[in-house]
């Protein structure tokens, strides 16, 4: 059964995904939308969908620290710019550190020198939640996705980083829009139909700490549940420790400032970014219907076959 996989799911994906993320010019229509690329479940870049914003112009550090220079936030810190990722046999979450923005500024712009990487990437709706202020530069939801799918985003989230902060591979169980203020994100996307290819596995969690020393250590979390993850690291894949991998059929986008990913539900993704990128994203919850039970099938043979391995 192992030997066929790689041959049948090749075939299928090669029936409804092209070799390269596609792009649409302009703002859909909300019908099209949803038959086009949500019921099919396939990404796309959109362009021109919120050039009315006035973030695009008005998002530069010197008016950031006028109108909320003084805010203070939630901020992700890491020895590594990797947080909420495999590390050794642990499953590391960042420092969750509270600070001014002006400061997470400083340090982006060279201005204050600190240990470690700092990633402005608190998601539940931080953008809301926390500078509700910028608000007004952006929209609260996006119209036609909201009338696409008869609802609104779960969570709105803001987020600015380092070039060195990285989002390890990962899939959520959201309809994501992800708009690109400034800057440059790099995705690395993998359909769910891919799921037998990747591996998992189960982890103790743990959380960075900066010790007085500067230098940071590693805490479990000896009372929580341990954590699936993916280990694998699709920049610098281990083939010889994961050969099913060879199989995958990553799709590599740069979604640049002005432009917008539709990230269908449940895509592993990757993510890096040129240093300073601002980014804000919407999630809408996704419909748990036939496909989701098709998914969670597919998660349960890829299990049994030893695909989380």
């Amino acid at each position: 059964m192992k030997s066929c996989k790689p041959r049948i799911f090749c075939a299928e994906i090669d029936l409804y995904l092209s070799r390269a993320v596609p792009y649409l010019e302009a703002p859909p229509d909300p019908l099209n939308f949803y038959r086009d690329w949500i019921a099919p479940n396939k990404p796309c870049i959109i362009r021109n969908a919120f050039s009315h914003w006035p973030a695009l112009s008005r998002w530069t550090p010197e008016y950031l620290r006028e109108k909320v220079g003084s805010k203070v936030i939630s901020v992700a810190v890491t020895p590594n710019g990797y947080a909420d990722a495999v590390n050794g046999d642990r499953f590391v979450m960042p420092e969750e550190r509270r600070m001014s923005f002006s400061s997470v500024l400083d340090i982006l712009q060279g201005k204050v020198q600190q240990r470690g990487v700092f990633y402005v990437q608190k998601q539940c709706s931080n953008l809301l939640d926390e500078l509700p202020e910028l608000t007004d530069d952006v929209e609260t939801h996006v119209s036609w996705m909201s009338a696409a799918l008869g609802k609104l985003p779960d969570a709105v989230n803001f987020w600015l980083g380092e070039a060195s902060a990285v989002t390890s591979m990962h899939k959520d169980h959201y309809e994501n829009l992800y708009c690109v203020i400034s800057g440059e994100k790099n995705f690395i996307l993998l359909p769910p139909t891919d799921r037998p290819f990747i591996p998992y596995g189960v982890y103790q969690p743990a959380v960075y700490r900066q010790r007085g020393d500067g230098e940071f250590e590693i805490v479990d979390q000896s009372d929580a549940e341990k954590v699936p993850w993916i280990p694998l690291d699709p920049l610098d894949p281990d083939l010889e420790r994961y050969p099913g991998y060879r199989a995958a059929r990553p799709l590599r986008c740069s979604v640049k400032a002005g432009e917008m990913l539709y990230l269908p539900a449940l895509w592993f993704h990757h993510v890096t970014q040129s240093h300073g990128a601002i980014a804000v994203n919407f999630w809408y919850d996704m419909e748990y219907d036939i496909k989701y039970n098709y998914y969670q099938l597919l998660e349960t043979l890829s299990e049994v076959t030893g695909g989380s391995t």
